[in-house]
């Protein structure tokens, strides 16, 4: 079993949800970035996404895309993403995640990249461009030791939903809704109801809920239907607003989100 796996079976035996904070690389100051992430995991973060840079990125949100625009502006590679992740883990037990897209990875060497990820201490890898068809293709035959986290939508058929859960290690990103990330100010039934059904499907996997989790009311609607929740656009969208080099509006949030898990 992989440790994403049992760290969740953990967190889930003590009644609470899994909290993972998604951050992107060298945002918003690439000199306090490592000492921010290791704050975050402080703050009640059980697990955290680190996101690659991109300049074209499919599913990120406005909120999202901006951090990764200045990321890229401040020099941050996917390189840089990995040194980065080798410091945050030093004395950090809790797993780390590298989200981000195809191009960069298959531009720096997907089995280069895979080994040195796993030197690092990265504990899975979240690639959302590409799909079910195309992942032994592009991950090859396995061997990397490091989880590949799949990803379902409101879209996707049962049939789908439970190949994706057999492909799928660590977890399984459940996406709460259709288009890209964001805060929202509501979820419509039809949210739900999707979650409860791909809850009962998801058999061999835990199952996380991103896109849109920005408020401790959101956690409660939906944990009775996941295993933890993932929020990241809140998040970025906080650290922008605020500029104070302590973080302490940010981590102040982290720890609201981290207390509702435990309802």
């Amino acid at each position: 079993m992989s440790q994403i796996r049992t760290y969740l079976e953990q967190i889930n035996l003590q009644k609470r949800k899994a909290l993972s904070v998604f951050l992107s690389a060298g945002f918003p100051d690439p000199d306090t970035f490592v000492a921010l992430a290791k704050d975050i995991y402080s703050a009640g973060a059980d697990l955290l996404e680190v996101g690659v840079p991109f300049s074209d990125p499919i599913a990120d949100g406005p909120v999202i895309q901006r951090s990764s625009q200045l990321a890229l502006q401040n020099g941050i590679t996917l390189h840089k993403t990995l040194q980065y992740c080798e410091q945050i883990k030093k004395n950090i037990q809790k797993p780390l995640i590298i989200m981000g897209y195809s191009n960069p990875v298959l531009k720096y060497d997907i089995h280069r990249f895979m080994k040195e990820a796993r030197n690092c201490g990265v504990d899975g890898v979240i690639i959302p461009d590409i799909p079910l068809e195309e992942y032994d293709d592009f991950w090859g035959n396995g061997g990397h030791d490091i989880d590949i986290i799949l990803l379902t939508t409101p879209t996707s058929s049962d049939d789908r939903i439970q190949a994706i859960d057999q492909k799928s290690a660590g977890f399984v990103y459940c996406v709460s809704m259709t288009g890209t990330t964001g805060i929202r100010d509501r979820f419509d039934t039809m949210a739900i109801q999707n979650l409860k059904r791909t809850y009962k499907l998801i058999k061999k996997n835990k199952m996380l809920v991103g896109f849109g989790i920005s408020s401790p009311e959101d956690i409660l609607r939906f944990s009775p239907y996941c295993d933890g929740v993932i929020t990241g656009s809140a998040v970025i969208k906080n650290l922008m607003d605020n500029t104070e080099k302590s973080y302490k509006s940010t981590l102040n949030l982290v720890r609201n989100l981290s207390r509702a898990c435990n309802h």
